[in-house]
């Protein structure tokens, strides 16, 4: 029973940083865009870190969008500000806006 309530607690604590990681708007360029699928992949930009170059390239994501019309403004190359959640475990664009 007890290592039950561990597991349970330790995946609550897991969907809250994970959710909580993808709460802040992010910055990135969009590289590819896929309209048929209603899906875009964008580059992160990372933000001035310690030990890390300021405006670097992060991790290639792949996204949904909530919206097909979302991805009408903006085409690859495109700098953004965007932000996402995870919907049925895939990651979902709520926001996307060309900078």
């Amino acid at each position: 029973m007890g290592t039950a309530r561990f597991m349970l607690a330790s995946a609550a604590a897991i969907t809250v940083l994970t959710t909580s990681a993808f709460a802040d708007d992010m910055t990135g360029m969009v590289t590819s865009i896929n309209r048929l699928n209603n899906t875009i992949s964008i580059q992160e930009m990372q933000k001035g870190t310690v030990g890390g170059s300021a405006g670097g390239a992060g991790a290639l994501q792949q996204y949904k969008a909530k919206d097909a019309a979302m991805l009408d403004a903006v085409h690859a190359g495109d700098r953004v500000t965007y932000a996402a959640t995870d919907i049925d475990g895939s990651s979902t664009l709520t926001k996307l806006q060309k900078q």
